[in-house]
């Protein structure tokens, strides 16, 4: 294990007692490197590493105790969880992610999602235009995702490079890198924008819950009812 990981579930595990008791916890998020943790209040805590902005205190420094996601403050949160370097959290229904976006696991413009869609050199700018992309690496604060249409958030989950969720109107949509098709859309596309897995609506089922792994994605799912004309 890396020295952070060790040094985060030492953390958790010698001061347990402290931070149940003077936290009230409600969930815990592990990653290798960095940990997340929901208070009873709906407070957000992080600890660990913080070079990718995981951390979500606006910066790259690494903390050795749980500190308190300010930016989140007064917003109670119902969910949390962690992949490589992202961390997410629920807010009635609203979806705030941090951390790193290389791939665009985080929903925002990634450099390596448009390099990879690009098929030919991009185009000089003609003179008196400006040919600019704007990309987002890193996301040290926590910002809102915007998700279109416009839906809940129920539940959701990080892998190492990708996101999923479950929506309260769609079945569920999934984000960001594809290397092995852990994104469900049948293809080894990357996506750093929210897309629905159509064939749960294709099948007619209804997802409960989705957990990922590394480079894997896991949706519980129940059969939906038809309703007789």
């Amino acid at each position: 294990p890396s020295t952070w990981n060790k040094q985060a579930w030492e953390c958790f595990q010698t001061g347990y007692d402290v931070i149940i008791g003077h936290l009230q916890a409600k969930m815990l998020a592990l990653s290798s490197e960095h940990a997340v943790l929901l208070s009873a209040s709906g407070a957000v805590h992080t600890w660990g590493l913080g070079s990718h902005g995981q951390l979500g205190h606006g910066g790259l420094a690494s903390e050795e105790e749980p500190r308190i996601v300010e930016a989140l403050w007064g917003m109670p949160m119902s969910h949390v969880a962690t992949g490589g370097w992202q961390s997410v959290c629920i807010s009635d229904g609203d979806l705030y992610v941090w951390g790193w976006n290389e791939s665009g696991q985080l929903g925002r413009p990634s450099r390596a999602q448009y390099q990879d869609a690009s098929t030919s050199p991009a185009e000089e700018p003609k003179e008196g235009e400006q040919h600019e992309e704007i990309f987002i690496s890193i996301q040290a604060f926590p910002a809102l995702l915007d998700v279109t249409p416009l839906c809940e958030i129920r539940t959701v989950s990080c892998g190492c490079r990708h996101t999923a969720a479950v929506t309260s109107k769609k079945p569920n949509f999934t984000m960001v890198t594809c290397d092995y098709g852990q994104l469900g859309q049948q293809n080894l596309l990357s996506s750093d924008e929210p897309q629905q897995v159509e064939f749960f609506r294709e099948q007619q089922m209804h997802v409960t819950d989705v957990v990922c792994g590394a480079w894997n994605t896991f949706a519980a799912v129940a059969e939906e009812e038809v309703a007789c004309s």
